[in-house]
């Protein structure tokens, strides 16, 4: 109960840009920067190399790992980039993903079309972007491609946080015009928060297994399923079985990567 509490007064604090957790760690990290700062600025008496510029405390990384190798993204982006890697398709287009790391994943060894409402400004090589509102779906974008990305993007639809127009039917839209867009037997990798089905305006959606069976079916096959626990931690090819789908293997927050293939 009481971690609950303090997670809630964190997200709390987070929405109006403070962080309890830094605070604190910011002051216990202190003694250790001004330990250290000094023993420099003796070193520097005897090599003028270097002077001292504006103080830039970073002050709780001594004691973190090297990185993070858990996660939604770090998962998700890694697993569809290879299986795109694998099949090699003709033309892939992507909805929304993570530019940063999907998107350039995959354009480290092919091109990749990539469509967003919001603005992007690129000249990078493989990438090829276009901006669209994918609740509306242009005629020449109709079978345009035989393999399409949508990771941690369907979950935003129709909330406006990205400055799209209010529909609680956004989600259902998107998946029925990438449907759209795919030629028959085209590829769809596909991801979203799973657990007990909720919004959590307007950050995002969270969805049910079985709500996902529900509005996949008829238009896809499911080819495999992965997902990402709490813990952040990668499940491949999980099986979807009637007590886990009821279950949400667990997850309160967690990530369900889809692979499908398009029906008729």
């Amino acid at each position: 109960m009481i971690n609950k509490i303090v997670i809630r007064i964190e997200n709390a604090s987070n929405l109006l840009g403070l962080s309890p957790s830094k605070f604190i760690r910011f002051f216990r990290g202190l003694p250790f920067y001004f330990k250290t700062h000094n023993a420099l600025k003796k070193q520097m008496l005897l090599n003028d190399d270097f002077v001292f510029g504006i103080c830039y405390p970073i002050l709780d990384e001594r004691c973190s790992e090297g990185g993070t190798i858990k996660g939604h993204y770090f998962h998700q982006d890694l697993l569809i980039a290879r299986k795109i890697f694998e099949n090699k398709p003709k033309r892939h287009v992507d909805i929304g993903s993570r530019i940063d790391g999907f998107v350039a994943h995959v354009a480290s060894f092919r091109e990749i079309e990539i469509f967003d409402i919001r603005p992007v400004q690129s000249s990078t090589r493989n990438i090829i972007f276009r901006q669209a509102d994918l609740m509306k779906l242009p005629d020449e974008m109709v079978a345009c491609c035989d393999s399409l990305s949508s990771l941690h993007a369907i979950e935003h639809f129709g909330l406006g946080r990205y400055g799209d127009p209010i529909d609680i039917n956004g989600h259902i839209k998107a998946i029925e015009n990438m449907h759209s867009m795919l030629k028959k037997e085209g590829k769809f990798y596909f991801s979203v928060p799973i657990g007990r089905q909720r919004i959590e305006f307007n950050a995002h959606r969270v969805f049910s297994i079985e709500y996902l069976l529900k509005i996949l079916d008829g238009k896809f096959i499911v080819d495999g399923f992965n997902y990402v626990d709490d813990n952040g931690d990668l499940h491949e090819n999980a099986t979807l079985s009637q007590d886990v789908i009821k279950a949400n293997y667990s997850c309160n927050y967690g990530c369900g990567i889809f692979e499908l293939t398009k029906i008729g």
